[in-house]
């Protein structure tokens, strides 16, 4: 790495005198539990005496050891970005850009820390200046070393954005040659990934939650330090783009720059083109199936898909939307038998998903693809009983089988509204067709095994309007214990108040501030239901999805499966898909 013709991986050691061990070797002793030399590592580097070449030489090892500086050693990072880099000699700034560099590129979480510590030294730091036996603090303009210092600060920042526009001049690359387009964006939409469940829906909720309550108490005090008569209203915290989580913040950046991305190759000057857009959308399926379909807990990378069949076709009189051939894709997973059922649960998991969240798929479509699933559901029930055995419910052996039923639960609970307000009484005849009944009191019993949340609200609505009675069936149930279900994760999964699927809804909240403003638009919120009654949930009148508390959060690792999603479940291999399908692929 060069910055002003240096090249800093060759930057000479310097000896100097410390105490302790190597970088590297502290680092070991205190993956192993001794902690000594670690403690006495931090202490030198807040030492106020310590020298340049001191400096220097701690950089150079740090730099070695960048790939092991992980997020347990961020009281560490802290430590080291608060070095008392500027106004030193060139060769220590030189060694500290090299390091910032290199740590922004091998552990992305601490982007937005460097990206802060940079800011920070955009205005002079304050000094205390006696006057009269009397201490005043004020900014310390009359410094000579503040234009270097202030350049020194720029080019940190021009350095670490070099690493934001990494992903930018990948994608540029594709334009001019798209042979390489689908194999970029497996690269890129692979660490997205990474990042996206590394950032969970609970640290994200998290983090922006204690930023709010950071900000009250601030403006809690400073309101009683000036007592002033101009209009400030506490109640509502000062709104941010910035996102509180540093990783979310890092992956909000980079799914805005891939979905102006995806608009770019899209619409040209302005125009949709047709055959651009097709060629992506297959390009990005074909990463969604390596990568974003057995990936268990990501959030908010899958929506590149979503915010991309937002897009209408129109060509040559022929309407083809991309929404409709997703779900087409989607639904010849799930029924396809010879697929691994993990791949199968997922696929029904962003049907239902998909159908519930996105308000650009008409109803006609959401009606075709009820049709497509209960159809299949009652084939599968049909198998069941013709087995001349008896049927139990086992998470296991039907997976396929419970999450299409969430899928159309979940589904039915969306979009209810939409199917009753224009024709009530053809509404009414749609939902009876369906035939529910029939499900819910079969012998797999999926209200046993769906999510508590879904249950209660589906059992609300359709008993509302006379379509099934689900109440008896879940009071059953809750007399019952639930079998325990070894997990692939290994041990025990809790028997009770567990959804054995450990089901997730993929298109829940989309939680990036700047990016979501493009999914804003497109995204059908969760509203209250005030005229039901369901059964007591854990949540809260005001928040969006019904679903919190209940999802399970899988955390940290990119995996195949989560907990309960064995790779070995299948379903009944006898069972064949309908003749119809949605619509034709491209």
């Amino acid at each position: 790495m060069e910055i002003d013709g240096r090249d800093f991986l060759k930057t000479p050691s310097v000896k100097t005198v410390r105490f302790g061990g190597s970088v590297a070797e502290t680092l070991e002793k205190h993956k192993h539990g001794d902690s000594s030399d670690y403690e006495l590592l931090k202490h030198q580097l807040v030492d106020p005496e310590i020298k340049d070449a001191q400096i220097i030489n701690w950089l150079q090892e740090f730099r070695t050891c960048v790939t092991h500086l992980t997020k347990d050693h961020e009281q560490l990072i802290y430590t080291i970005l608060r070095l008392p880099w500027l106004g030193r000699s060139q060769a220590v700034v030189d060694e500290y850009l090299a390091f910032l560099g290199n740590l922004v590129s091998a552990q992305t979480v601490y982007l937005c820390a460097c990206l802060n510590m940079v800011v920070s030294h955009f205005t002079p730091k304050r000094v205390t200046i006696c006057e009269g036996g009397v201490d005043i603090s004020d900014s310390d303009d009359e410094d000579e070393n503040l234009p270097r210092n202030f350049d020194h600060c720029h080019q940190a920042l021009q350095l670490i954005i070099r690493y934001e526009c990494y992903v930018h001049n990948l994608l540029r690359i594709t334009v001019y040659i798209p042979s390489i387009r689908r194999d970029i964006l497996e690269l890129i939409i692979g660490k997205l990934l990474k990042l996206d469940v590394n950032a969970s829906r609970t640290h994200i909720e998290e983090a922006e939650e204690n930023r709010v309550q950071t900000q009250k108490a601030e403006e809690q005090s400073e309101e009683c330090l000036f007592d002033m008569d101009e209009d400030v209203s506490a109640d509502e915290p000062t709104r941010t783009t910035v996102m509180a989580h540093p990783v979310a913040e890092r992956l909000d950046t980079l799914m805005a720059v891939l979905m102006a991305y995806i608009k770019d190759i899209c619409y040209v000057d302005g125009s949709f083109h047709v055959e651009r857009t097709k060629e992506l959308y297959r390009d990005l399926l074909t990463v969604f199936d390596k990568l974003i379909l057995p990936t268990h807990a990501s959030c908010h990378v899958q929506y590149t898909l979503f915010y991309l069949c937002s897009f209408k076709l129109s060509f040559l009189l022929k309407h083809i939307a991309l929404a409709e051939a997703f779900l087409d894709h989607l639904w010849k997973i799930l029924q396809n038998p010879s697929l691994p059922a993990v791949l199968r649960q997922a696929a029904a998991g962003y049907l239902g998903s998909f159908l519930a969240r996105a308000k650009f798929i008409p109803l006609s479509t959401v009606w075709a693809c009820l049709d497509l699933l209960i159809s299949w559901i009652h084939q599968y029930i049909d198998s069941q009983d013709s087995c001349g055995k008896q049927v139990c419910c086992d998470v296991s052996l039907h997976g396929p089988f419970y999450t299409s039923c969430q899928a159309v639960f979940y589904t039915i609970i969306f979009r209810h509204r939409a199917m009753l307000e224009a024709n009530m009484k053809k509404g009414l005849e749609y939902l009876q067709s369906l035939n529910l009944e029939r499900v819910v009191m079969c012998q797999l019993n999926p209200l046993r095994v769906c999510l508590p949340s879904i249950t209660n609200m589906f059992a609300a609505i359709t008993r509302k309007y006379q379509v099934v009675f689900c109440y008896t069936i879940i009071e059953r149930n809750n007399r019952c214990v639930l079998p325990v279900v070894r997990s692939s994760a290994g041990g025990d999964c809790v028997t009770t108040n567990t959804n054995p699927l450990d089901s997730f809804f993929p298109f829940d909240p989309y939680l990036l501030k700047r990016s979501g403003q493009l999914i804003e638009p497109l995204y059908q919120v969760w509203d209250d239901l005030l005229d039901t009654e369901p059964f007591p949930t854990k949540r809260g009148e005001d928040e969006d999805d019904f679903l919190f508390g209940e999802t399970p959060q899988a955390e940290g690792i990119v995996g195949l499966t989560p907990n309960s999603y064995d790779s070995n479940f299948r379903s009944p291999s006898s069972l064949g898909s309908p003749p119809n399908s949605l619509q034709r692929p491209f």
